[in-house]
């Protein structure tokens, strides 16, 4: 689901909407409680369970944050957009008519710019006595001015230390002549589902709002990234709410709270926090380098499912399966090859697809690796040294390899619900293969088939046959018929589409 601001049932971000203004932040409890009068557990209160103590000790290092943004528009001289306050009933319709109204037309081109300032409100949390704050990278954006509000109505200017746009993480450094109170991570991987926990807040640009809940699932993948493993949490959580603190009940923070699931824009119970065990690396990296310096194997991987893992020889579907390798990565001078599926990774086991980006992203730059693989049956032992990400995405993609010039064979064969037929200048015209590929080109595909339904097409090719390289539609008919000689009841193909992309798909064999 994309993340939108629209009334239609959708994934929100829940920062403050833009233009919103800010509520006066009341005074608290006081930064450091009188010794022996604040618990670190929650109390017991015949049958109810009072968070009073535990959101009195913690909610001092909890802030408001607002994010100014100043730029430039042409268009007609309006009047300025009034200043609507958080419970304005038509705020967002006011300022869409305004932005729109100075956008376009040609007499808005005419005038000189203008400058237009737009306000967001969203949460943060002190991590260091000495002013460093984390939140979303959603909540400040590209602002060019940046407040940090505590509960004391302390409003200190905040300058940005570094952002992570995958995890939507920012850090922030605020100055003060006197220790900042603060709050620590705790280990959200101890965090099991039904555990209590306790978000607190600036939902709306009301400031200082506290809310419980449980943990109601872990390990979510809500499409937002590919690091994507969230704490999902039935506490209260609202718009402004980002980047705010999720408290296990010793006052640790487990989680940063950045999305909710929400037909209207408001809480009904599905929120989402980033987990403490992923965002701590990416906070001290950025404390540290003020970037983030993530692992990079260079492959691209795809899950591994039943049918794969059959004929793979794996016996049960684990681990990541090797659809391609950048020339220029680090995988290639380890010796993976296309074909071979990673199950453990630095000690780790790869249960599956998603969870090797994750450890490969945590793993430090520059490390000599372990890695076992299964190649063909068989489990075999590499070494990689990981180069870092950031560095990798810079690399150019290879250049393709220019045609041979050789005349393909006019050969066609039929199996599995497909027919094949060797390259030709005719069939690469078209179906616009890209020069240099190889592989036989699939002409037909039958609808009922299994291949229809593993979404093959006609136009891509077939690369290798049970991870044996074909050329031709009799090589593809000779492995099938090896593979059903070695009792597979699948056969693993490598498909290629008219661009040069590959990916592996298992085939039932009839």
């Amino acid at each position: 689901m994309a993340l939108t601001h629209s009334h239609a049932y959708r994934l929100a971000r829940i920062a403050t909407v833009a233009g919103m203004a800010f509520a006066t932040v009341p005074a608290f409890a006081q930064a450091t409680p009188a010794p022996g009068n604040v618990q670190a557990t929650p109390q017991a209160h015949g049958t109810t369970i009072s968070l009073a103590d535990l959101a009195e000790r913690v909610m001092p290092a909890v802030v408001n944050i607002a994010a100014v943004t100043t730029s430039e528009t042409r268009g007609r001289n309006l009047p300025q957009l009034p200043q609507l306050g958080p419970d304005t009933p038509f705020g967002d319709l006011f300022e869409e008519f305004f932005n729109r109204r100075g956008r376009g037309g040609e007499q808005g081109q005419n005038q000189p710019p203008q400058q237009r300032r737009s306000q967001s409100a969203g949460s943060g949390f002190v991590v260091d006595p000495s002013g460093l704050v984390v939140t979303n990278n959603h909540v400040i954006g590209d602002a060019n001015e940046i407040t940090v509000v505590f509960s004391d109505g302390l409003r200190l200017k905040a300058e940005v230390v570094g952002k992570d746009t995958k995890v939507d993480l920012a850090l922030l450094r605020v100055k003060h002549d006197k220790p900042l109170p603060f709050v620590k991570f705790g280990d959200s991987d101890k965090m099991r589902i039904g555990d209590p926990v306790m978000a607190i807040g600036n939902p709306f640009g009301l400031g200082g709002s506290v809310s419980s809940g449980i943990v109601s699932a872990r390990n979510r993948d809500i499409n937002q990234g590919p690091y994507d493993t969230y704490i999902q949490t039935d506490a209260a959580i609202n718009k402004g709410n980002s980047g705010g603190p999720l408290f296990n009940m010793s006052g640790e923070v487990i989680g940063i709270n950045t999305a909710i699931l929400s037909p209207t824009g408001g809480s009904v119970g599905i929120g989402f926090a980033v987990p403490s065990s992923l965002a701590t690396n990416i906070i001290d990296q950025l404390r540290e380098f003020g970037e983030t310096r993530r692992g990079w194997l260079g492959v691209r991987i795809q899950n591994v499912d039943d049918a794969a893992a059959e004929a793979l020889g794996l016996g049960t579907a684990r681990g990541a399966l090797i659809a391609g390798i950048d020339e220029k990565g680090p995988a290639k001078p380890a010796g993976l090859e296309i074909g071979d599926v990673i199950v453990k990774f630095d000690g780790k086991d790869v249960k599956d697809s998603r969870e090797l980006p994750r450890i490969v992203a945590s793993t430090q730059v520059g490390k000599d690796v372990p890695i076992q693989i299964m190649r063909k049956g068989k489990e075999l032992s590499k070494t990689v040294k990981l180069a870092r990400l950031e560095d990798g995405e810079k690399v150019q993609q290879a250049s393709a390899n220019k045609p041979t010039g050789e005349a393909a064979k006019p050969a066609t064969a039929s199996a599995l619900g497909l027919e094949f037929s060797a390259q030709n200048d005719d069939l690469r015209k078209r179906y616009s293969i890209k020069d240099g590929l190889k592989g036989v080109v699939i002409t037909k595909v039958d609808a009922n088939s299994n291949a229809a339904d593993k979404r093959i097409l006609v136009g891509e090719l077939v690369v290798e046959v049970g991870q044996e390289p074909v050329n031709s539609p009799e090589d593809v008919t000779k492995r099938l018929d090896a593979l059903k000689k070695e009792g597979k009841k699948s056969a693993l193909l490598l498909v290629s589409n008219a661009q040069g992309e590959v990916r592996f798909v298992a085939v039932t064999m009839s």
